[in-house]
């Protein structure tokens, strides 16, 4: 599969509460590495724990993007509608052989130092157990180039690291449905949080196998509150105040490193927005962070 010659970008939120001041910046970042190359901008739902999504999440969510001025260049897409498409990689994967049901609990796994007691990875699956659906990584020393970061690299071993697909439970996981989707929507570029560059290594090999082109990746360094924690709504990081537009756009382009100039403040979402893209400079941001 080629790679769309056209940037195309996206903000991913998990509707589990309000949008929060870290999911601002990620967002404002996201955006503004699109506009500043002529790319588009998306915005995609990842909804796919309904036991963890307050119902109005998402419409808060969406309010206070529309609030800060910060529309998607397509419509929302809602990972709850695209389950077809999952089951679908999926089959290809087990197909493939690589990817294998698993019946194994967290227990045994932790008991074997993540080696599968009941062989899963050869087929050999308990029957009338209920199962998960695995990725079957391949051991390796993967390399990347970081666009914020510079070059990366990781280890990947095959068995212990091999990352859920589908959930014992019937709910599909972050790391299938990420790679699906940016797929589907030609994601050329994908601007995140640091806390999620770990996984990088094991999403790019399942962009391989379903015969895919890795997007380019560019981690940010996370928000954290005066304890050093992650902002998130598991800390209980307060909601945007969508009164305050202007405010909170100035405070994270200053989180991004970017200087914006006071005059700033008196104006507009579009004014503040106009110039961050004129103005990005993401080789500005601080990697202290990181």
């Amino acid at each position: 599969m080629t790679k769309p010659s056209r940037y195309r970008g996206r903000f991913a939120p998990s509707p589990t509460g309000p949008l929060h001041f870290g999911s601002l910046v990620t967002a404002l970042a996201s955006y503004l590495e699109a506009k500043s190359r002529s790319g588009r901008w998306l915005i995609r739902i990842e909804d796919l724990d309904p036991l963890r999504e307050p119902p109005e999440a998402t419409g808060e969510i969406l309010n206070s993007l529309d609030a800060h001025g910060l529309f998607p260049d397509e419509p929302v897409l809602f990972q709850s509608h695209r389950h077809p498409a999952y089951h679908a990689a999926i089959e290809q994967l087990l197909d493939k052989g690589l990817a294998y049901r698993c019946s194994c609990s967290r227990k045994q796994l932790q008991a074997h130092h993540g080696r599968h007691p009941q062989r899963c990875r050869d087929g050999a699956t308990a029957t009338g157990q209920p199962f998960a659906i695995r990725f079957a990584l391949q051991d390796e020393l993967c390399h990347w180039q970081d666009q914020l970061l510079g070059p990366q690299q990781q280890t990947v071993r095959a068995e212990i690291d091999d990352p859920v697909l589908l959930r014992k439970e019937g709910f599909f996981a972050y790391q299938l449905a990420v790679v699906v989707d940016d797929i589907e929507q030609g994601i050329t570029d994908v601007v995140r949080g640091s806390d999620q560059l770990d996984m990088t290594a094991q999403q790019i090999q399942i962009y391989r196998a379903l015969d895919a082109t890795p997007p380019r990746w560019l981690h940010i360094p996370v928000i954290v509150n005066e304890q050093g924690q992650k902002l998130s709504k598991q800390n209980h990081a307060p909601g945007l105040d969508n009164l305050k537009p202007v405010h909170n756009l100035f405070s994270a382009l200053n989180a991004l490193n970017q200087q914006p100039p006071q005059t700033l403040l008196s104006g507009s979402p579009e004014n503040l927005l106009e110039w961050g893209c004129s103005h990005w400079k993401p080789e500005a941001i601080h990697l202290t962070s990181r």
